[in-house]
């Protein structure tokens, strides 16, 4: 993900150095100096393949008390994007979720989640 920021950005940087737009120069660069700074701080993490408990970078599908299922990735702050199915390490649910196992159940904001099922891969 960081590359692709990183991409991104010496595109728009060059687009911005060709129109004169000084202005667009000076956020995207600020962006550049960002995650290029995050990129040297980076550390790949990823779960151990076959892990029965919740860890950073696992998937789990959790079923609410109303039989609603979700599936969360949890994932680092910069990756996340609960609409697209991430959460942060750090969010309330991620912090619940840590340690736990299938068939283990977990409250959040009053509501009641069970956890359902693991995957040391993300799914779509």
């Amino acid at each position: 993900m960081i590359e692709d920021n990183l991409a991104e950005l010496r595109d728009l940087m060059a687009k911005a150095e060709r129109r004169g737009d000084r202005e667009r120069l000076a956020v995207v660069s600020r962006d550049l100096r960002y995650w290029t700074a995050r990129r040297e701080s980076a550390e790949l993490s990823e779960p151990e393949p076959g892990s029965d408990v919740i860890r950073f970078g696992m998937g789990v599908t959790l079923e609410g008390d109303d039989g609603k299922k979700v599936h969360w990735r949890i994932v680092g702050e910069d990756e996340a994007n609960p609409s697209k199915g991430s959460i942060s390490h750090v969010s309330p649910m991620a912090v619940a979720l840590f340690g736990k196992k299938v068939g283990e159940a977990v409250t959040v904001n009053g509501k009641e989640w069970e956890i359902v099922k693991l995957s040391d891969k993300a799914e779509n």
